[in-house]
């Protein structure tokens, strides 16, 4: 992938944003792409659907996934307007994506409330640090097999 490109992709992005802002929506949009051609697009569709996690990046990831017919994004590349949050960026490592290329920064974004280096820094705490409780509680009276066991079969 050249540089130029990586930039003509991010400008694809902010086009979407741009777009999305326009229809009232929130300023992110996202590409997936492969072998240098868009597979998937999505913008920020929180204020639409009223879904926390309707992420730019995810519904990019979700539109990859269908297109492809896998979960596996393996190969795949995410162009995003902004910084994807921990959020999206847990997704596309679980996807496989191999790369992630960013226009603004949580820096560029803090003036406007959009920043989310509030929760990488929270998430890069120990468990009993964190503001969310967040607990292991071991049910042992369930019958066996184990539930992951099960699913093994």
């Amino acid at each position: 992938m050249t540089a130029e490109a990586e930039r003509d992709f991010l400008r694809a992005a902010i086009e979407l944003a741009r777009g999305n802002v326009a229809g009232g929506g929130r300023p992110f949009g996202a590409l997936v792409v492969k072998d240098g051609a868009v597979i998937a697009t999505g913008v920020n569709e929180i204020l639409a659907t009223g879904d926390p996690t309707a992420h730019a990046e995810m519904g990019a990831i979700r539109a990859a996934s269908r297109a492809l017919g896998s979960p596996d994004l393996s190969g795949c590349a995410v162009y995003a307007s902004g910084h994807p949050c921990p959020m999206c960026m847990a997704a596309m490592r679980m996807a496989g994506i191999t790369a992630v290329s960013f226009a603004y920064s949580n820096e560029d974004a803090a003036p406007f409330g959009l920043s989310t280096a509030a929760i990488y820094a929270e998430l890069a705490l120990p468990l009993a640090q964190q503001r969310m409780r967040i607990r292991h509680v071991p049910v042992d009276d369930v019958a066996p097999p184990a539930l992951y066991a099960e699913w093994r079969g």
